[in-house]
């Protein structure tokens, strides 16, 4: 009898083995929360700088590591309920590349870690205490206010369009570095001796308002602010210029290879990339408090020489000279 309850016992562990193996396997592999603020079909070059990035560190979505994607379609009101969802899901550590999804994800947890990617002013939005020692659950890169770009593009725009006197300036009041990138266009503007005209548009609903309004007010050149619903809708954005035939400048060069004339900023597969980086630290055993904030410190210039012709624009030699790219 002592046999045959040994063999009972053993062959229950047996069973149980491959049971307890898959699970501890499981275990094994982090999660890591993706809330996005696009969709997964306009922003799949970004996401996969992001999982190239990863794989750089030895990290492969699907085998040693799982990646749990949300994404609000351009509804930066569902990012709330879509951050919860990745605190319930208790994943180790959140990627929230914008400004709106890392105070959204901030508002859902203060213990999980968060990595940020083009954030605009964290510490004046009290996301984080310093660049240097961010405190709290947050960490990763930073973009917007006070990296000198915006005057930089009007200089640009100025330079293509060499009697230009009044911009038009597009931007989100949903955003929440909205003001401030109006603000950094205005002290800019005053100092090249330009007249802004300040439109808004939250939604792809609200573009061809804008544009009416611009070219009403008699706009010689267009600026186009930061947000994740203008990168989603960049292609409607470029095609609206071209029809008015305004010259545009933009912040990142996806916006070129829309159809924009201009496009000056940080390469913004860099910061996915770059992110996974802090990715990667944090579940190394990193704490975010710990890991000092980046900001860019290369910036790109890429010109769409097809829309330049259509708008029969001259970029002189000495624009094309800077360039990164020209897109024939």
């Amino acid at each position: 009898m002592r046999l045959i309850g040994l063999a009972v016992v053993l062959a229950v562990s047996l069973s149980l083995a491959p049971l307890a193996a898959e699970g501890q396997s499981a275990a094994k592999h982090p999660r890591v929360g993706y809330l996005g603020t696009g969709s997964a079909s306009a922003d799949a070059q970004l996401h996969e700088a992001f999982r190239e990035g990863l794989r750089e560190h030895g990290w492969i979505d699907g085998q040693n590591l799982v990646i749990e994607y949300r994404w609000p379609e351009g509804r930066l009101d569902r990012l709330p309920d879509l951050a919860a969802e990745l605190v319930r899901q208790n994943v180790d550590v959140i990627f929230a590349p914008s400004t709106a999804s890392t105070v959204a994800a901030k508002n859902a947890t203060k213990t999980i870690p968060i990595v940020m990617a083009m954030v605009g002013d964290p510490v004046g939005r009290g996301i984080i205490t310093s660049l240097a020692r961010p405190g709290g659950n947050v960490t990763g890169l930073s973009f917007g206010v006070g990296l000198g770009f915006i005057g930089k593009q009007l200089e640009l725009i100025k330079e293509v369009v060499p009697k230009l006197s009044r911009v038009a300036v597009l931007g989100n009041p949903g955003e929440p570095q909205h003001k401030s990138q109006v603000s950094e266009a205005e002290g800019a503007s005053r100092t090249l001796g330009l007249t802004l005209q300040v439109l808004q548009a939250r939604s792809p609903n609200e573009f061809d308002r804008a544009f009416a309004a611009m070219v009403q007010n008699r706009a010689g050149a267009l600026l186009v602010l930061s947000g994740p619903v203008y990168v989603l809708h960049r292609g409607q954005l470029a095609d609206l210029a071209a029809k008015r035939r305004l010259p545009a400048i933009y912040n990142f060069r996806e916006f070129a290879d829309a159809g924009g004339l201009l496009a000056y900023g940080p390469n913004i597969r860099g910061f996915w990339r770059r992110a996974a980086t802090y990715v990667d630290k944090i579940l190394k055993g990193a704490k975010p408090a710990d890991l000092p904030v980046e900001q860019p410190t290369k910036f790109e210039l890429v010109i769409n020489m097809k829309t330049a012709k259509a708008l029969g624009l001259t970029i002189p030699q000495s624009v094309l000279a800077r360039a990164d790219e020209v897109i024939q």
